[in-house]
């Protein structure tokens, strides 16, 4: 119990001690610091609970199980290897002048408290404080999206802040809805937002109200995932925040997004007894697939394309737990891990190849693999591995979904693989003159963090070639829990 504190103090602690010194050439060593020392208490967190079994704390408001133990780490450890690539990437950003003295403060400390409210939103037993946590979650990033002060990414935060501000509304009246229905059967002193408690009572709950609840919670959640039609925020803010911001959303907020409408998933399937939780996750989740696919072709700026390459794998992943089942449950699991990894690390190629170049544009970086070939090599194996080439855990991932779709939703099918088809073209035929082009690019006066992107790679590398038996229990009794 203990430890779970730890894990909280430690990030909090962070974003105010760097409140005060974040604006020093030490900051960057110190905000690495903090996130390798929120690592550790998740590893001895995860270790504890795999040991000891699901753990309460603070009057049953926080609880560590089977579903939410590993993306703790998983958090954690993004979090930690972001704070590595941040370094010289901040400290390039500083020689250029895009980053102050105070927007360098401002940054180190909105980035740990951002950890923070990650952690307190996947650890919350209770719906509210789950909800709280999103919220948070979204005013940090939107400070971090806006830091350079530019004309767009000061848009970018704004078109974030009021798309996702109406989204976790909607969430907001959905979680009272959820109040309503528990309250008739658990009493106003029973702890009725608190998720254990809705678990074990799941088939009282009234099916009416719980149906409308779920609807304004998977808008709500849903928009913070970047589902298509509310996925319009996503873009923007991957590409006019600073890369370090952008790995962390991808890596880390979509999936906890997907984890908070796991949980309302798992008590509307029990509450109303029919698949319609299920309908609506496939439903947009392959929409999802569809529209990121195509719009990817269209870009011109290389962040904006991997960020559509998040919203279809976000769709993905949604399809996969709207199947529900052991399998598809188990791989849309896996897809969170292996997305979260790779994803993340394409970032940290990405942007020291922008800082290289100078520019977004990817019609204006060529050649990386002459000036940096460890850039380059990072950018072309992370590419590959997020459009699915084995032996990497997408290529499994993805199989273990359209094996699944063949067999109970075979409809649904080929739409699955003429998106995957067209996002395959659109990204490769893209990235392959950015490594492999004629180039005029200028190598950086800093030598860049490239340990993390191959650290990476090579876990997504593992994933598809050999999963830890203690990984693949967890996945196993995840999907379980999930059901559907």
């Amino acid at each position: 119990m203990q430890m779970l504190y730890l894990v909280l103090a430690i990030p909090l602690l962070g974003s105010v001690v760097l409140a005060f010194t974040g604006q020093h050439d030490g900051a960057r060593e110190i905000n690495v610091a903090f996130s390798l020392g929120t690592f550790l208490a998740t590893c001895a967190l995860t270790a504890e609970v795999i040991s000891g079994g699901p753990l309460f704390a603070w009057n049953r408001e926080f609880y560590i199980d089977p579903l939410n133990v590993f993306l703790l780490t998983l958090t954690a450890f993004v979090g930690l290897t972001t704070a590595i690539f941040s370094r010289p990437y901040m400290r390039v950003e500083r020689d250029h002048g895009k980053m102050t003295p105070n927007r360098m403060r401002l940054y180190h400390s909105m980035y740990q408290l951002f950890n923070f409210t990650m952690l307190i939103a996947l650890m919350t037993n209770n719906l509210g404080i789950l909800w709280v946590a999103m919220e948070a979650a979204t005013l940090t990033t939107v400070v971090l999206v806006s830091v350079y002060r530019t004309p767009a990414s000061l848009e970018a935060a704004w078109k974030y802040f009021i798309l996702c501000g109406v989204g976790i509304a909607q969430a907001l009246f959905g979680t009272v809805l959820l109040y309503m229905a528990a309250e008739k059967v658990i009493g106003t002193e029973g702890g009725a937002l608190l998720w254990t408690n809705l678990d074990a009572v799941k088939a009282q709950l009234d099916p009416g109200i719980i149906t409308l609840a779920f609807a304004f919670l998977f808008i709500g959640y849903g928009t913070k995932v970047g589902l298509v039609p509310m996925h319009n925020w996503l873009p923007d803010a991957h590409a006019e925040g600073p890369t370090p911001v952008s790995a962390v959303l991808s890596g880390l907020l979509l999936n906890v997004a997907v984890y908070a409408l796991l949980r309302c998933k798992v008590l509307t399937d029990g509450a109303l007894q029919n698949p319609l939780a299920g309908q609506l996750m496939m439903g947009f989740g392959l929409l999802s697939v569809l529209v990121a696919a195509f719009f990817l072709s269209r870009q011109k700026d290389v962040k904006r394309m991997f960020a559509y390459s998040s919203i279809e794998h976000m769709g993905l992943i949604t399809f996969a737990f709207g199947m529900g089942g052991p399998i598809a449950n188990y791989a849309g699991l896996l897809h969170m891990s292996v997305h979260s990894l790779i994803k993340s690390g394409i970032f940290f190629a990405v942007g020291h190849a922008t800082q290289k170049a100078g520019t977004q544009v990817m019609e204006d970086i060529r050649g990386l693999i002459k000036v940096s070939p460890t850039v380059g090599w990072g950018m072309m194996l992370g590419s590959l591995a997020i459009l699915g080439m084995p032996p990497f855990g997408v290529f499994a991932s993805e199989f273990l979904i359209l094996t699944t779709a063949m067999r109970e939703q075979p409809w649904a099918t080929p739409f699955l693989l003429l998106a995957l088809g067209v996002a395959f073209a659109s990204v490769f035929s893209r990235v392959q003159p950015m490594v492999f082009g004629e180039t005029s690019v200028k190598p950086l006066r800093h030598p860049p963090a490239l340990i993390p992107v191959f650290v990476h790679l090579g876990l997504g590398l593992m994933l598809g070639l050999y999963i830890p038996p203690y990984l693949d229990a967890w996945y196993r009794h995840a999907a379980r829990m999930i059901g559907g």
